[in-house]
Formats: C-alpha cells, structure tokens, sequence
C-alpha cells in the first residue's frame, strides 16, 4: 500500500498511439513529507502521516510548527493518514513524488464531492417525476411518506436535503501517465471534486498487485513545428522579394 497527495487541476484528453482518445484527469502534485511513522509498539497499529501544501507560520499554532518540526519541515496545510503501510520502508522527513506511482498502475482516489446545496428527491435519489399536465397536481414531489398504521415516518425515507460535500472513492483508475518535469499525474477518467480540491491517490485496495500495460501516447513537439514554419515564411518572403525586384 502506498499513496500520495495531490490537487485536481481539471480534464483534458490524450490520444495513443493506436488511435484511441483517452479522457484523463490531471493531478498535480506537490512534494509530500512524512510527518509522522505510527507503529504497533507505540500507537496500536502501522501508519504513516503525510503532509503537503506549505502554509504560513504564523497562520500555525505551536502544536502544529512544533509537531512538523521534527520532520524538519515548514508547517503545512493538509495531512492525512495512511494505514496498512510497511513503515519500515519510510523515515521521518521524506519527502514524496509524482514517480512514486508509475503508468499502468490501478489506484483509487478519495476526494470531496462538489456541494449541491438542497436538493430535492428527483435530483438526490434518481427519482421519477409525475406528469406535467394541467390536470395533475404532482409534478416533482416527495409522494408518500409511508403507511396509515405507525403514523410517522420512519427512519431511512429517501427526501430532500443536502446533496455532495462528503468523501467520495472511485476505485480502479488506471495511472495513463506520470509527468515529473511538471510534477502531474494523468488518471483514466473522472476523479471527485471540484478543480484545485485536494485528492488522495492510493493504491486499489481490490487490485493492489494488478498493473495494466504502458499505454503509448502521442508526443507533439510544438517547438520544431513552429520553427519549420518560421523558416518557410522567410523563405517565401525571400522569393516574393526578389520576384518583385
């Protein structure tokens, strides 16, 4: 088990090189430091504490600068933990990137759905709507709300309220690239939350061994592209010059 934080950029789609367009969600990700090494002896289980996203010490207090002290590190934004990790294979302090995870791996990633406000059922749980004529009054009510016998409504009845705002999973995306220069990560398909929200890249809890083949992607060398078409205007420019003299 292994995992890294990361905040979503946004979509965008890559093609391969077989023809095939895939949609992928970019996750840039900034360096990780481990904050803390939890074990059996001293906490009750193994885990490792990571933490990302510098922020301002004086927008700290003393706990916090003093707990990422020791990892000799500045204070930062968000930590989260990760269990059923061999801590044997970390140290306090280390810091974590993009190239933990390569192309062709199968992760899941935890984020934050986007907020909804309230909503009502049709919205919420996928119900149906009533007709829309003149002669109907139920269009997108709740409908009934249970039996004549207890005379109440019991506990679990699906109604309006608040949508999105909670942790979310989406198991089994394939890693389609990882770019170190620019330290991002492109994941196969849709990952929760809005742009910029944080997300926890881990490995597939039901596909922890399972790596799919390196998907071959097209590069596009923009630099060589424009120089051949600066070097061809100049040369027709030339032609027209001399033609005209």
């Amino acid at each position: 088990m292994k995992g890294i934080l990361g905040r979503k950029i946004g979509m965008t789609q890559v093609f391969a090189a077989n023809g095939k367009l895939v949609p992928v969600t970019v996750v840039q990700v900034d360096d990780n430091v481990i904050s803390q090494i939890k074990t059996v002896e001293n906490d009750g289980y193994d885990a490792i504490q990571i933490a990302t996203v510098d922020k301002k010490e004086h927008r700290s207090n003393k706990p916090e600068v003093g707990h990422l002290k020791k990892a000799n590190t500045t204070p930062k934004r968000f930590l989260r933990e990760l269990r059923g990790v061999n801590v044997s294979d970390y140290s306090l302090g280390q810091v974590l990137k993009a190239d933990l995870f390569s192309a062709g791996e199968i992760v899941d990633v935890t984020g934050t759905s986007k907020g909804k406000g309230t909503q009502g059922v049709i919205k919420r749980h996928n119900q149906s709507r009533g007709p829309m004529g003149h002669g109907s009054q139920y269009h997108r009510g709740v409908g009934s709300l249970g039996t004549m016998l207890p005379k109440r409504v019991l506990p679990g009845k699906k109604m309006p309220g608040h949508m999105g705002s909670e942790q979310v999973t989406v198991q089994n995306l394939e890693i389609i690239q990882v770019d170190l220069e620019n330290n991002v990560i492109l994941i196969k398909g849709n990952v929760p939350g809005p742009k910029k929200s944080l997300v926890f890249i881990k490995s597939a809890i039901k596909n922890m061994d399972k790596t799919n083949p390196v998907l071959e992607l097209v590069s596009y060398d923009t630099t060589t592209d424009t120089e051949d078409a600066s070097e061809e205007k100049i040369a027709e420019n030339t032609t027209d010059t001399t033609s005209q003299q």
